[in-house]
C-alpha cells in the first residue's frame, strides 16, 4: 500500500496511489487533517481497509505530489553514514563513535516529479539519495532492539545540498541544507511491518539515467536502529517525525571536476520495496 499527499486543483488530499491513479481518502476521515494525524492515531491500517471500499478519484495526470508528511515536528538528517562516504573526506579519521546530525525544514523539500530549485546565489546544487523513516510511536531513550517498533512507514529522499553553502561557517551545515525546494521526499509512504524492509535493501541514485550512487543499508555505519536509539536520547521522537538516514558515496561534489545538477537534469532515487523518487531541476525564477 502506498499512501501519498497530493495537490489536486486547489485541494490538498491524502489517500492511496495505485497503477490506476489516486484514491482520495481524506474526505472520509475529517478527524485527520493530514497523514501526520493519521500516523499519530495509528490509522494507516484503517486507511488501507477503507481503500478497498472506494474507487479511484483522480487520474494520474490530474494531481501533483507533495511531501507525504506535510508538517512534521522534526526532520533530522544523518550525515556520513556509509563507509565509502567517510573515506571521501580523506582525513585519515576512522568512523566517529556517534552519528553526525543536522536539521532540515519542511519548506526545503518538494514532492515527487517536482523540480528541485537551483538558486541564483550558487550553481552547486548536489544530490544525495537516502532512505526515510517516519516515526509512528513516540518515545524517549528508545533501546535499539525495540527501535523498529517506533516506525510507522518508510519513504525516500533526495537530500539536495548547496555544497559551497555548507562550508560558509566552521561548525554547521544548516545554510547549505535548507534552501527552499532544494530536496525532495516521496513519492509516498510504505507502511513498515517487517525488519526485512530496512535491514539490507539496495539504494541507488541515477542522474539522467547514469548510476551515481549505490549501496545497501546493511553497510550503514550507524544502523537505523542505532539512529533511533541515539536521537531519542536527547529528544523525544513523536509521530510524524522524519529521520533521513544517510547517503552513499557518489554525490556530484566527489567527481573531478564536480558534477553538480543543472536545469533539465532528472534525478531518480530508488530503493527496493519503496519505489522511485524522481525530480527534475530548474533555476529559481
Amino acid at each position: 500500500m502506498k499512501f501519498a499527499t497530493v495537490q489536486a486543483g486547489d485541494e490538498t488530499l491524502y489517500g492511496i496511489v495505485t497503477e490506476e491513479g489516486f484514491t482520495a481518502l481524506s474526505p472520509h476521515f475529517p478527524q485527520w487533517s493530514t497523514l501526520r494525524d493519521v500516523i499519530a492515531a495509528d490509522g494507516l491500517h484503517i486507511l488501507a481497509q477503507a481503500a478497498n471500499a472506494h474507487p479511484v478519484t483522480h487520474s494520474t495526470e490530474s494531481f501533483t505530489y507533495q511531501i507525504p508528511v506535510p508538517n512534521p515536528e522534526k526532520i533530522i538528517c544523518v550525515g556520513v553514514n556509509f563507509p565509502d562516504r567517510n573515506a571521501e573526506y580523506k582525513d585519515g579519521v576512522e568512523a566517529p563513535p556517534n552519528p553526525s546530525l543536522f536539521i532540515r525544514f519542511p519548506r526545503s523539500f518538494t514532492g515527487h516529479d517536482q523540480p528541485l530549485i537551483r538558486p541564483p546565489e550558487t550553481p552547486q546544487l548536489d544530490y544525495e539519495g537516502e532512505i526515510v523513516i517516519v516515526i509512528g510511536k513516540a518515545g524517549r531513550r528508545i533501546p535499539a532492539d525495540t527501535a523498529y517498533d517506533h516506525i510507522a512507514a518508510i519513504s525516500l529522499s533526495n537530500e539536495g545540498t548547496l555544497r559551497d553553502w555548507v562550508r560558509h561557517a566552521k561548525f554547521n551545515v544548516t545554510q547549505g541544507k535548507n534552501w527552499d525546494q532544494s530536496g525532495a521526499i516521496g513519492p509516498w509512504l510504505v507502511p513498515f511491518t517487517a525488519a526485512a524492509q530496512l535491514d539490507d535493501i539496495r539504494l541507488t541514485t541515477r542522474v539522467n539515467g547514469e548510476l551515481r550512487q549505490e549501496d545497501r543499508t546493511a553497510r550503514m555505519i550507524f544502523s537505523i536502529r542505532q539512529q533511533i536509539a541515539y536521537i531519542s536520547t536527547f529528544t523525544t521522537l513523536v509521530p510524524g517525525d522524519i529521520i533521513i538516514t544517510g547517503t552513499p558515496t557518489g554525490a556530484g561534489a566527489r567527481f573531478d571536476p564536480p558534477r553538480f545538477l543543472k536545469p533539465g537534469d532528472v534525478v531518480e532515487v530508488e530503493a527496493e520495496g519503496i519505489g522511485i523518487l524522481r525530480n527534475t531541476v530548474r533555476d529559481e525564477t
